[in-house]
């Protein structure tokens, strides 16, 4: 159920709201939006009438919301949200291009590919501690040697860092060296995984499964939301189909399908769509032409001897060429490139703040001088 307050409603309207729902034992979550105050009820709403609900002082209407997805969806906020990483807003107008190894081999290749990527255009780096992968002899990751040398990337560059995390038990540390978190395709039903990163306060990147709908996808991320993390991207990086030309079907009608669904950014990899590099600058643009809040690609200084994922991974001088053409889409549907954020503005290792709650955009969130 989605309680829309009037724009009288005072924080003693509020309250009363809450208090009532919260002794029936349902959830609430609280919305505050530029004009109105949105609250969505989680639990068993059957027990709640919305005739008296509408009766309360303050309350212009109550609905009931059918989807198994609640604080996901549209009918709970209107206003796309803006998830903020240490200054980097994806979801205004802005596209953002995250770019980085696929796999953290070590600190040379990883500055390497750090300073290209934000000479090239990328505002966040990306990059794998902990590799998933499907065979046990392939390269695994560095795991917290891997997490420390992201950090050190970070230092010189000032890109924030979006990083896999893949069981409960490394979310903490994770966490205390990336700026996002990335649950992976093969994880995206890892409920406790997901329990554990809605605990968390720092953003959250959601690919969607290789084998799953956009309705699995969207419930995926409500149970992040639900654990009271409201900072969820999600990511479309490929299904599998019957096609064999590519590595997966790169299904870029999600984007505009999940955007009419769900307030929360979208972003796709084209990399993993693919699977190959002379694919993914025409997907990246299609994604920007599609409404996608964002691009993240892997790159690599020598993709022929990358330890994972080479053929997909873009050259380091590639990198700039595709931020040029991305620049030219996003500007003909009235975007624009997200820039690197400026030197000196992440000297500190945890420099992205723990937000207590979400807060409702405003009309010009996210646009910062396009």
């Amino acid at each position: 159920m989605v309680i829309v307050m009037n724009d009288r409603a005072t924080d003693k309207d509020v309250e009363l709201v809450t208090g009532n729902l919260t002794r029936m034992g349902l959830g609430v979550h609280v919305s505050r939006g530029a004009e109105r105050v949105i609250i969505g009820v989680i639990g068993d709403v059957r027990k709640v009438s919305p005739e008296i609900v509408e009766s309360y002082p303050g309350v212009e209407r109550a609905v009931r919301i059918l989807e198994p997805y609640k604080l996901a969806s549209r009918k709970v906020r209107s206003t796309p949200t803006v998830v903020d990483c240490c200054g980097v807003q994806v979801g205004g107008r802005e596209v953002v291009l995250i770019a980085g190894p696929c796999s953290v081999e070590n600190l040379s290749m990883t500055l390497e590919t750090a300073r290209a990527a934000r000479s090239g255009g990328a505002a966040m780096l990306r990059g794998g501690a902990f590799k998933p992968r499907s065979s046990p002899y392939s390269f695994q990751g560095l795991g917290l040697e891997g997490l420390e040398i992201l950090a050190q990337a970070r230092g010189e560059t000032d890109l924030p860092v979006v990083t896999e995390v893949m069981a409960p038990e490394q979310v903490e540390i994770v966490a205390a060296h990336a700026d996002m978190l990335q649950i992976g395709a093969r994880n995206m039903q890892n409920f406790n995984l997901l329990q554990e990163v809605g605990r968390q306060r720092k953003p959250v990147m959601l690919k969607r499964g290789m084998m799953a709908s956009v309705d699995e996808w969207l419930q995926a991320a409500e149970y992040v939301l639900a654990y009271g993390n409201m900072q969820v991207v999600l990511c479309e990086r490929g299904i599998r189909t019957f096609e064999t030309q590519t590595r997966f079907t790169l299904d870029l009608s999600a984007v505009p399908v999940v955007k009419k669904l769900t307030h929360l950014p979208v972003i796709v990899d084209p990399c993993h769509g693919t699977g190959k590099r002379d694919l993914v600058a025409p997907m990246a643009m299609a994604a920007v032409a599609a409404g996608a809040d964002g691009i993240i690609i892997e790159a690599h200084p020598d993709p022929e001897t990358a330890l994972s994922d080479g053929p997909q991974s873009l050259r380091l001088e590639q990198i700039s060429g595709l931020s040029a053409s991305l620049s030219h889409i996003a500007a003909a549907i009235g975007r624009c490139m997200h820039p690197a954020l400026p030197q000196g503005s992440l000297s500190r290792p945890q420099a992205c703040p723990k937000p207590a709650q979400m807060v409702a955009p405003t009309q010009d969130s996210g646009v910062r001088g396009c």
